[in-house]
Order: C-alpha cells, then structure tokens, then sequence
C-alpha cells in the first residue's frame, strides 16, 4: 500500500505515465550531455537505455522533453517517465507451451505465437515468452533488467515468427554487436493494402513516437533532428488486386518499423487495428466483399506480419546460421482466401 501512495502518477496527453527518477542538478555541476550525467546517477542505467527513452520522449527537463544531447544546467530539475509503474524486477518460470526450432550451450531459437508478449511490461508482467523460457531452458544470460534475460531483439505482441535469445552473456553481447552492426539477416511477411506500381522497392525515413498519439510511431524526413534512422527493403510476392503480399527485408529494427513505414507510404498492413489497416481500404463497394473482407478478419484478428526467418553469426564459431518457419495457420488461411476470391473476381471479370 505505501508503494502506491508514493508512486507518482503523470498525465502527458491524454496517457498516464509513471516518474521512476528526478533529480536537481547541483549548483556546481558543470555542462554535459543528459545522457552521460543520467548513466552516473542510475544504478544498472545504460546509456543506450537513456538515449531510447530520450527518443521516446521519457526524458523530461524543467518539464520539458529533451534529446539525449541536452546540456545540463545547474538546477535543472531532471524527471525520468515511463509508461509502466515501478515493480518488482523478478522473472517468474511459467510452464507455457512455446515452439523451441533449436537450441544449444549458446542460444535459443522461439517460433513465437502470435498475441504472446516477449517480455513483462506495464499490464504484461506473466504470460510472456521470457516467463516460459525461464521454465523450459536451463539458463538464460543475465543482463541489468533482470525481467529481460537474454533478450536480443523483440517482435511485437501480435506479430509471430522466429526470434533468438541468448542463454550466456558472451552471446548475448555478441548478438547484440550483430543487430547494431547490422549484419543479421532478418525477412518478414507481411500482407498489406492496396497494389503496388513496382516489384520491389525501399522506405526510408525516421521512426519516433508520434507527436500527437504517444502509443504509435510516425515517419519523420530522413536526417532529421526527430526519431531514428531506419530503412526497409520489400519485394512483391504475390498480388491480389486489393491487397499485395510482401517480403521485407529490415536494414534497421526500430520499434514498429514495417507498420509504420507502409502506413506512411499508403499500405498500412491488413488488420492492423493501431495503424489503420482494420477497415477497407481498398475495393468495391458490395457487401458481399466487405463481408469478405471482415470474414477475413474474424480469422485473423491481428496485423498480417510474420518474421519468417533470421540469419546471424553464430556466437560460439562465427558460422552463418539461418532459420525459418512456416506461416501461421491464421495468416496462410487469409492469404488463400485473397487467393481465391482473385481467382473467382477475375473469372467474372473475364466472362
């Protein structure tokens, strides 16, 4: 009880956020970035972890957000928000069946489900991935936020498909190493609205948290001063008129980057609820296509986004190692009813 009545509770926009730090800067404290003073303050804070939480607009001076490059001033006051309140740091074994594809000394590759969490957050704190294989794997490389052993990368809750988690922290460190150089190799599928004039193509453009909705990411111009770089490569599979299936190839993995990059550019995925793409975009006006259509979403109630496969150097011999699953059954069936419903249009049309 005496936990709630100190946690403090801030309303930014419409969103409820927690401060987790604050701090008056010292009379004396001399000129540097917030980044760098904030490191020196927090025990077990990274500067990568202050600079995420800078892009995503925790960051808070004179309550003001800054960047990470912000100079301190003497007194600043400097607050620390995040979406999620304070908790107990324990990562708790849950036996939750999960699709272990490989597994040795080193690492541990997961087909994860769609609708399962990667790791506990704010409303997820059990039932996440991370809670299963701390039942099912023998160990898992420790790291600062003991909720997130031996997390490389993460998939959102809704998107399914292959992802790697490191069981030492060698391996850790040097998956990690591996997506920051940007030598994985990581290909997803994703069925989108609409048709597209080329085969192939390349969105470019920054990734940060929307200005008006903190929940969402938004596009920014490339080279600007707002959100991250980051580049996704596609190529066309197949097309269906109304909706086109797509590869992406990912040269940067910012958080949300294939739903925000295609929502920017007129595609948002099928389905996706946060992005748009939950309703007709394209097509006609019958009702027995929009029936279709919401039949289709019964079937797959999520955004069509699978990580089909991941390529990296192994951690243990620096061997290339590739893996890959098969569609999930929601995704595969929606696509061979776009498959067939074209068939069936394209006959009519030809009659």
């Amino acid at each position: 009880m005496k936990e709630k009545e100190e946690e403090k509770i801030i309303h930014i926009g419409g969103e409820k956020v927690y401060e987790h730090h604050k701090q008056i800067v010292d009379d004396n404290q001399i000129s540097m970035r917030i980044d760098k003073f904030i490191v020196n303050q927090i025990a077990n804070m990274t500067r990568n972890k202050i600079q995420k939480l800078a892009d995503q607009g925790f960051v808070y001076v004179n309550d003001i957000p800054v960047k990470s490059s912000y100079k301190i001033k003497p007194k600043d006051v400097i607050k620390i928000l995040k979406n999620f309140p304070k908790r107990d740091n324990r990562l708790i074994p849950q036996d939750i069946p999960i699709s272990i594809v490989y597994e040795d000394d080193h690492l541990v590759i997961v087909n994860k489900e769609p609708g399962m969490v990667v790791h506990p957050s704010y409303g997820h704190y059990t039932g996440t991935l991370l809670n299963a294989l701390k039942f099912h794997v023998d160990k898992l490389a420790e790291c600062e936020d003991q909720t997130r052993p031996g997390l490389v990368h993460r998939i959102d809750k809704n998107t399914s498909g292959i992802i790697v988690i490191a069981k030492t922290p060698q391996a850790l460190v040097h998956l990690q190493k591996q997506f920051y150089d940007r030598v994985t190799s990581r290909r997803y599928r994703a069925l989108v609205w609409g048709d597209f004039d080329q085969d192939e193509g390349t969105i470019t453009g920054n990734i940060g948290r929307s200005l008006r909705n903190r929940k969402v990411m938004d596009v920014f111009p490339e080279g600007d001063e707002y959100g991250r770089h980051a580049v996704t490569h596609y190529t066309v599979l197949e097309r269906f008129g109304y909706v086109t299936l797509i590869e992406c190839r990912l040269e940067t993995g910012r958080t949300h980057q294939i739903r925000a990059h295609f929502k920017h550019i007129g595609h948002p995925l099928f389905n996706d609820e946060t992005y748009g793409g939950d309703k007709v975009l394209r097509g006609t006006t019958f009702s027995k296509y929009k029936q279709f259509v919401e039949n289709c979403f019964k079937i797959m109630p999520r955004h069509a986004l699978h990580a089909k496969s991941l390529g990296f150097y192994h951690p243990n011999n620096d061997e290339w190692i590739q893996f890959d699953s098969d569609l999930p059954s929601d995704l595969s069936t929606v696509i061979d009813r776009w498959r067939n419903y074209t068939k069936q249009r394209i006959q009519k049309e030809g009659e």
